[in-house]
């Protein structure tokens, strides 16, 4: 007798990562269930406040891009990057970032204007994010979210993983469920369970960061506001992040070595010499957090039925938000994987593709957040930023250009939103090598595992609104081909819908007359003329035997696990 599960899959948090992936696996008709230790919308401390393209084109596809985007700041105010002497002092440099109102109005001015993408990022922080995705979790028909539950244990065996669980009221219990996720963060009690270690780096900076209220600091300004403050002066450098746009701060204060050494430094001295304001300026501390950037990456995502996503399978510095947006791709192309294999088309091998694919691409990212922040902390001050006078204003256009140029990159950084590629993976049919990108710069391109190079369609929709939920064959001027290919390969078990297209709608690195894509935007094959041995070209990109497909008992058996 089949034991009875409670879920499909379990996922140990409801941060973002846990959240996000319980989202796509509904739209795959996979069971859900999501434990969170804290109470049901009470928001998290101050803490991510960029969502990346990446994950605003997966929100598009989720139906929350349009909820996000109206949250965080205010409309008009400007999601800039500024480089002062402090918050209140002298501006030498900015970084141009629309506001959300600007985008929408259109011919927007910044360095991420020009992307080929549907949603470009937006500045909104975690705190008002996370509510927004639980609440959409709530509608769901096939996740449940059970705040106020704490996971204890794991435990596996041949047929499927239990979650053992305290709640809030001390009762305990368990979770029963096919697969597991655990995205429960930095110190992830599943990461320990299935004996994965961190490797890497575990110092490379110790920060104190505090929320605060500031009614009157925005009158203070010399300069029109920004989202972001740089802060580089007499004073201490540290950096400065708008929350609400009204009164609420984020400032993090950066401890040299010989303070770091002592364990702290003068929060409010520190505070007050970033914002630049005297000792009757009032302010009201709301929370404090004092953290070490870290670049470690888990030693293995997986083992077996058991998986890690987010932090914890990797810590890194906090550039750009790219911890939070990395671990929510990391939940996606997860929850792609095991709705395949639930869904009943894919054998249960196609799982491997998640350490082959997200493995080698958390490593990459997390040495290009290291040397960009080794990059920031060997710029050297000028003596004379804060002179009057030739000097101070030859000082202060020097020092403007470099942080430019510094930070342009992870603030609009567009190699590590669309370069990466997943061309070793075993369900990509590799045929040439995936350009090289950086932190800040990208070449599209159609080799397969790179993501599919966005371009609007006449109608108005974005291509990667036509993409099915599976694989999608983007047939170019020749739809019954296609049409016919799609069906055999139906039949064999691999679940493709065709998309056909005009070619002169397509960009110059379109270069082949098919492509098969993956619903995550990244390439599976590409070529002119169409795999002939179908099954096996099925077989390669994860679909079961023909013989299992074909059979409907199979396929429930397959689901009901």
């Amino acid at each position: 007798m089949t034991e009875q599960l409670d879920a499909d899959v379990v996922i140990v948090g409801g941060g973002p990562v846990g959240l996000v992936s319980a989202m796509d696996l509904d739209g795959r008709g996979v069971r859900t269930v999501v434990l969170e230790e804290r109470p049901y919308l009470e928001p998290p401390n101050v803490k991510c406040n960029h969502v990346s393209a990446r994950t605003m084109e997966a929100f598009r596809r989720l139906g929350v891009a349009d909820t996000v985007r109206d949250a965080g700041l205010p409309p008009e105010h400007p999601q800039d990057i500024v480089f002062r002497t402090s918050v209140t002092g002298t501006e030498f440099g900015r970084i141009p970032i629309p506001s959300r109102a600007d985008r929408r109005r259109g011919g927007a001015v910044g360095p991420d204007t020009t992307w080929a993408t549907p949603e470009p990022p937006h500045r909104v922080n975690q705190r008002y994010l996370e509510p927004i995705l639980e609440r959409h979790v709530t509608t769901l028909e096939h996740a449940e979210l059970r705040n106020g539950v704490r996971c204890e244990s794991v435990s596996q065996d041949e047929e499927g993983v239990t979650a053992s669980v305290r709640r809030a009221d001390g009762t305990t219990g368990s979770v029963r469920a096919r697969y597991l996720i655990g995205a429960d963060g930095g110190r992830s009690m599943v990461r320990k369970a299935i004996g994965a270690r961190l490797h890497g780096d575990p110092v490379l900076q110790r920060v104190q960061s505090t929320c605060i209220s500031a009614p009157g600091l925005y009158d203070l300004m010399q300069a029109p506001p920004g989202w972001g403050c740089y802060t580089f002066g007499s004073g201490r450098n540290g950096h400065v992040y708008a929350i609400d746009g009204k009164d609420v701060f984020l400032v993090h204060t950066y401890l040299s070595e010989e303070e770091a050494a002592r364990g702290s430094v003068d929060r409010d001295r520190a505070i007050r010499d970033i914002l630049g304001v005297p000792e009757d300026f009032a302010y009201r501390v709301i929370s404090e957090e004092d953290w070490t950037a870290r670049r470690l990456v888990a030693d293995t995502f997986r083992d077996r039925r058991v998986f890690l996503a987010g932090d914890s399978a990797h810590l890194w510095v906090p550039y750009g938000g790219y911890g939070m947006n990395a671990g929510i791709a990391d939940g996606l192309n997860l929850a792609w994987l095991l709705g395949a294999v639930v869904d009943g088309w894919a054998k249960e091998s196609i799982l491997d593709a998640y350490v082959a694919e997200r493995q080698p691409i958390t490593d990459q990212v997390s040495r290009l957040a290291m040397s960009h922040l080794r990059k920031i902390g060997d710029t050297d001050v000028p003596e004379d930023l804060e002179a009057d006078g030739p000097a101070g204003e030859r000082a202060r256009r020097q020092l403007g250009r470099l942080a430019y140029d510094l930070n342009v990159q992870q603030f609009a950084a567009a190699g590590l939103n669309f370069g990466y590629s997943y061309a070793d993976s075993p369900i990509i049919v590799p045929d040439g090598e995936a350009p090289a990108y950086t932190m800040g710069e990208y070449t599209p391109s159609t080799v397969p595992g790179c993501r599919l190079p966005h371009f609007w369609l006449p109608d108005g929709s974005s291509l990667y609104d036509r993409l099915a939920p599976w694989y999608t064959l983007v047939a170019f001027d020749d739809g019954a081909a296609g049409g016919s290919w799609a069906d055999e390969a139906g039949r064999a078990g691999l679940p493709v819908e065709v998309l056909v297209l005009d070619r002169a709608l397509a960009p110059a690195e379109y270069t082949t007359r098919y492509l098969l894509v993956r619903q995550d935007q990244h390439i599976a094959w590409r070529g002119d003329h169409l795999p002939e041995d179908v099954p096996a070209f099925s077989a390669r990109l994860g679909a079961r035997r023909r013989a299992d497909t074909a059979d409907p008992e199979a396929l429930a058996a397959a689901r009901t696990g």
